[in-house]
């Protein structure tokens, strides 16, 4: 659980960095490809082709597909519609995706872990809520999308690692995550990418660089190494972990309105569905202990 409260920290402020620098005056299908393009170059160097068989390869390069390609096809558009508290807020339906997700491909339905889910949404949700504007609608369901795909990368990279054996070098692997984004982010930009809208200010290109390779690189590689190291309802809750911590960064560093009572209470909250995962897990823990 460290390892994703460290990178919880980290994304913070790719979400203000996104909203305040890039959305709206750089193409987005273009920070998306130099993102995933610059994180891929982190991770090739490593790349050992005889670690894992062909299928597991492909299924890794699914989950970077689906996690990183497609997820930031429908996230980089959000910031189109939405402010970044709300492209915040309108994540806090990633845990109830990677719950049911499982339990779906376990055919079982885990009571814990959807109370944890649900709790840390109603937490995400008390932190920040407004009435509809002209662009609410489309862009809650394009965060929906984003949720969706992030949900899917996270549950797949999780099995699969799990399959393998337990010494396994994840960073030996995980260039095939990045090399199945870039088979989506690469053609998206030839075919929707706008080259009249590059990146104009030495600003904007360290941002790039930054989501690159810190976010994007080290980023997700940690975040998905750490999935693999907890259960699946405390890496629900994780991910709203995130809410919070972004909009603590959006209002210290760039000034935005935001409620502190709410924001406290929110973030409470989050942490009590945390707490109540342990609970629950620790309770399966010792039934399977009594029934051995």
């Amino acid at each position: 659980m460290r390892i994703l409260i460290a990178v919880t920290f980290l994304w913070a402020f790719s979400f203000s960095l996104i909203g305040v620098y890039l959305a709206g005056q750089v193409d987005a299908w273009f920070s998306v490809l130099m993102r995933v393009a610059l994180a891929a170059m982190v991770f090739l160097p490593f790349l050992k082709l005889g670690q894992v068989g062909r299928k597991v390869a492909l299924q890794l390069m699914v989950c970077g597909a689906f996690q990183l390609g497609i997820m930031y096809g429908f996230y980089y558009q959000s910031f189109l519609y939405l402010s970044v508290p709300e492209v915040l807020l309108f994540t806090v339906m990633t845990p109830i995706y990677i719950t049911l997700l499982n339990d779906l491909l376990d055919r079982r339905l885990n009571v814990g872990f959807i109370i944890s889910a649900l709790l840390a949404v109603v937490g995400a949700i008390s932190i920040r809520y407004q009435g509809m504007d002209d662009g609410f609608i489309k862009g809650l369901l394009i965060v929906q999308g984003a949720n969706v795909c992030f949900a899917i990368g996270q549950v797949g990279y999780k099995r699969i690692i799990a399959k393998e054996r337990p010494d396994l070098p994840q960073r030996t692997v995980f260039g095939w995550f990045f090399i199945g984004a870039l088979t989506v982010v690469t053609p998206c930009y030839l075919i929707l990418g706008n080259p009249d809208k590059l990146p104009t200010t030495t600003l904007q290109w360290s941002i790039l660089t930054y989501l690159g390779v810190v976010a994007s690189g080290v980023g997700y590689f940690a975040w998905n190494k750490g999935a693999t190291l907890v259960n699946v309802g405390a890496l629900a809750v994780a991910n709203n972990l995130l809410i919070p911590a972004g909009i603590v960064v959006n209002v210290i560093f760039w000034n935005r309105d935001a409620d502190i009572l709410r924001l406290t209470i929110g973030a409470s909250i989050i942490l009590l569905a945390l707490w109540v995962n342990d609970k629950f897990n620790q309770k399966i823990q010792n039934t399977q202990a009594t029934a051995i």
